[in-house]
């Protein structure tokens, strides 16, 4: 379940509150017993390594390490290609 920070409008007690999301949100502070109001935070997720969106397909403006900005050939493409050019060559 979810941890929500709620503030009172009149005395500023800030307080925690873990209830699950369809439950009615806490509407008193119980301090003074005077209206509340939810605070919002960010959430705290890091997306790390390959496999996410900005890592994947990089701004125009990305310079790759290589500098001329294409990502690199697998290596069995290149494989693939050299044994066809090999071929060609034999003909």
């Amino acid at each position: 379940m979810p941890t929500y920070v709620y503030e009172c409008k009149s005395c500023r007690h800030q307080f925690e509150a873990v209830h699950k999301i369809n439950e009615e949100p806490v509407k008193e502070c119980p301090e003074c017993k005077g209206e509340v109001m939810r605070l919002l935070f960010p959430p705290a997720i890091v997306f790390k390594g390959s496999g996410f969106h900005v890592n994947d397909y990089p701004s125009s403006g990305y310079q790759s390490p290589s500098g001329n900005g294409k990502k690199t050939e697998s290596a069995t493409e290149s494989k693939t290609e050299t044994k066809t050019e090999t071929a060609d060559s034999k003909v």
